[in-house]
């Protein structure tokens, strides 16, 4: 308890240290750099909604488009040509040769997944394309065109939370050079006056 306490206490006076006042020893580079992170907060807040509809209705778009285009493939029914062993098969999984008919009753061949263990002659479902070829995979369903907005606008979001830090990082880094140049030129401005005057009191 105590140290969420002390975190709020943390959060609350460096909130305090950037909000805008009258104070005097409060340079003009402080107050840029409370205004810039201001409005990087307020770039988020208002850019995150935007980017991800954005995000969203773009993946939408292609994934409707891909969908489209992929209305003509249909599966077909295929023939082993040669056994699959039930065990020792790569990362793909079970494959063999197999035989299917194209469009116009061209006859085919390529490698297709299968159940391990199936022997020569079984038929397995394949999926083609328009021309007969086999495709990678099934074509895009309408939960999937759904799915691929939401993970794009999440992206968008977390791309955003990470460049608007990186920003604030930067323009922060950027004013703290200046802000050490400004104290190094007032301290060689006040230094000798200070010196003499200690030596003179001295």
């Amino acid at each position: 308890m105590r140290r969420r306490l002390a975190g709020a206490a943390r959060a609350v006076r460096a909130v305090r240290g950037l909000w805008p006042d009258r104070n005097p020893l409060r340079r003009t580079l402080d107050r840029v750099e409370a205004a810039i992170l201001a409005g990087l907060a307020v770039a988020f807040l208002a850019g995150a909604p935007a980017a991800a509809v954005t995000a969203a209705h773009v993946a939408a778009a292609i994934g409707a488009r891909t969908a489209q285009a992929q209305r003509s493939w249909h599966q077909v029914p295929a023939v082993l040509l040669a056994g699959v062993p039930g065990s020792g098969y790569g990362r793909s999984g079970p494959v063999a040769r197999a035989r299917w008919a194209a469009p116009g009753g061209r006859a085919r061949t390529g490698t297709v997944s299968a159940p391990p263990g199936a022997r020569a002659g079984r038929i397995v479902p394949v999926w083609v394309d328009a021309s007969g070829q086999l495709t990678k995979a099934p074509p895009l369903r309408p939960s999937q065109v759904h799915e691929q907005a939401v993970l794009a606008a999440a992206a968008a979001v977390v791309a955003l939370g990470y460049l608007v830090p990186c920003a604030g990082l930067l323009a922060c880094g950027l004013l703290a050079r200046r802000r050490l140049a400004a104290w190094d030129a007032d301290w060689r401005a006040t230094e000798p006056r200070w010196t003499r005057r200690r030596w003179s009191t001295g």
